[in-house]
């Protein structure tokens, strides 16, 4: 069970990272016994997970003592992409180039390879992150009603997220909010993502009983589909801004 800590009156949660203020986000863990510095996928903040025990002045001093380990995370991550003809986006792990044409239809249809549309140029972007939400709420849709009926729970409502701290969330109203731009990854990554928030409808905790019955509803490799999204995470956050 993870409780997000509110700022103390006065204080500021941030670390000075290249003279510029990063905001800092303490969250106390259960069953941590050590802290753990993370720069969020997006770069917005950096995050420290620490025991429920510890103190947040301690949490402060660490991050700034690693803020040039920060400036370099910041340096590592993927410039923005520019989604335009000739250029390419990511569809179920696969890279689609953009071809364009004026003459043919608007809506985006799939290729070799490739994804076609046509219409005007200066908003190939706009629907081609149209198409790709609506992809993404199709395939979750059928991601969550296969593992809900894997888990003998009832299928909740489902709502697409732009979140750029977390993937997913199962809020205690049962509402499963999923990232859209998981429709860029592999599918056993974004499968696994849903299977996590499924599973949280049965156990609503980090603790074991959740990762077993995780470990059981999820078919694939969790320690795999886990650590691609700490190294490709942030392509999807750069894509479409």
């Amino acid at each position: 069970m993870l409780d997000w800590l509110r700022r103390p009156a006065g204080e500021d949660l941030s670390v000075e990272v290249n003279g510029n203020a990063l905001p800092l986000i303490i969250r106390r863990v259960a069953n941590a016994r050590r802290m753990t510095l993370r720069l969020l996928p997006d770069g917005s903040a950096a995050r420290i997970s620490m025991p429920r025990w510890g103190r947040t002045a301690e949490a402060l001093a660490f991050a700034r003592a690693r803020s040039d380990w920060l400036a370099g995370q910041l340096v590592l991550r993927p410039p923005p992409q520019t989604i335009a003809p000739g250029g390419a986006i990511s569809y179920r792990g696969e890279r689609l180039r953009i071809e364009h044409d004026a003459a043919w239809p608007r809506r985006p249809s799939l290729g070799q390879d490739t994804i076609r549309l046509g219409g005007a140029a200066e908003s190939v972007a706009a629907r081609l992150r149209r198409w790709l939400e609506g992809e993404a709420r199709q395939l979750l849709a059928d991601d969550l009603v296969g593992y809900c009926v894997r888990a003998g729970v009832a299928a909740p409502q489902l709502m697409l997220s732009n979140a750029r701290r977390r993937w997913g969330s199962c809020s205690s109203r049962g509402i499963v909010r999923i990232n859209w731009r998981l429709v860029m990854a592999p599918d056993p990554v974004r499968r696994s993502v849903v299977a996590h928030e499924v599973a949280h409808l049965v156990h609503f905790d980090h603790g074991p009983g959740f990762r077993t019955f995780l470990a059981e509803l999820y078919e694939g490799d969790l320690r795999a589909v886990d650590a691609w999204l700490r190294r490709e995470g942030p392509s999807l956050h750069a894509a479409f801004g």
